[in-house]
């Protein structure tokens, strides 16, 4: 297989990060032969900082940009795909950073062995005294520890494949506006390509810094499953929780006080593995002053609960829009 690499990313928005992600690219102990970028219709600076980055780095880092205006992300990195020169793809997103030997750790199986997917990992990196963005990244994000890797499907924060692959299974699904990644994931798995998994090739990023940015994420990703039919028996278990079954236990308890105690315990089993997160995989909680712990762990059921009513909320306009388009 040819040694060389091409990075794909889509930007939109990114004028706080990109330069970041860029210095990171050239600080890499394993550089990409060429990066592919393509721009949504940015609304701020982003292209023009692009552009600045590419006129000073020419001979550090191939840079082709392109505009898309109104694309989507599959649309995006599909276009990047396509224009890109070589069959290896790594992809990343601008919002990430990435440690020196993430790229050289996300490629070296292909030079190794024989594989076509090779599943990066990502992880918080929430700012230090952030009670908020601590919490969030401990309710919503997986640690290393709990991936089994036969079934893990890797984000495209961190992924790299190759582009005959990519090609087989029609690129990414540009119907879709969120989920892109895992239907892609989904039809690689479909194709029988396996996955190498390579947790050192882990990217970070700052997860949402406010419970409405959060709403609006997690609505969008449902709304997503929706389009895609993922995960209906997993989307009615919620609905049966929230409109049947708690409805019904706090019934019970007014007339039968006893029935709280394991009405809790369930509560506290719903929340175990954010607060196991917490005590065990984030020195940024355990540096927080004892009043900024206790709002963190406050935090969690609370993200939690947004979380699921986001999903409640996004859902169902994501299946009408399957069930008017089939």
């Amino acid at each position: 297989m040819e040694t060389k690499i091409s990075l794909i990313m889509t930007v939109f928005n990114e004028a706080a990060n990109i330069e970041k992600v860029l210095q990171s690219l050239c600080e890499q102990t394993r550089r990409p032969d060429e990066v592919v970028i393509v721009d949504g219709g940015s609304r701020d600076n982003t292209f023009a900082l692009i552009e600045q980055f590419v006129q000073q780095h020419l001979h550090d880092l191939p840079i082709q940009l392109l505009s898309r205006p109104g694309c989507n992300i599959s649309q995006g990195r599909n276009a990047a795909i396509k224009a890109a020169s070589f069959e290896i793809i790594a992809a990343t997103d601008a919002g990430t950073l990435l440690p020196v030997n993430w790229l050289a750790d996300l490629t070296n199986p292909f030079f190794e062995q024989d594989v076509q997917v090779v599943s990066g990992f990502f992880r918080a990196d929430p700012a230090p005294n952030a009670p908020f963005q601590i919490a969030m990244g401990a309710t919503v994000l997986p640690v290393e520890a709990e991936i089994q890797p036969e079934k893990f499907l890797p984000s495209s924060r961190s992924v790299a494949f190759t582009k005959s692959a990519w090609a087989k299974v029609g690129g990414y699904p540009e119907w879709l506006d969120y989920g892109e990644d895992l239907i892609f994931d989904l039809n690689l798995k479909r194709q029988g390509y396996h996955f190498y998994w390579q947790p050192k090739a882990c990217v970070c990023f700052a997860p949402r810094q406010s419970f409405s940015s959060f709403f609006k994420q997690y609505y969008r990703y449902a709304r997503g499953d929706g389009k895609a039919n993922l995960f209906l028996k997993r989307h009615l278990l919620r609905y049966f929780t929230y409109l049947v079954f708690l409805p019904l236990m706090l019934k019970l308890i007014r007339t039968y006080p006893w029935l709280s105690l394991p009405f809790w315990c369930i509560g506290l089993g719903y929340l175990k593995t954010p607060y196991w997160r917490l005590f065990c995989h984030f020195p940024e909680f355990q540096a927080l002053a004892l009043p900024r712990k206790a709002l963190a762990l406050t935090y969690v059921p609370l993200i939690r609960l947004t979380g699921d009513l986001a999903k409640m909320c996004g859902y169902p306009p994501g299946l009408w829009w399957r069930i008017s388009h089939t």
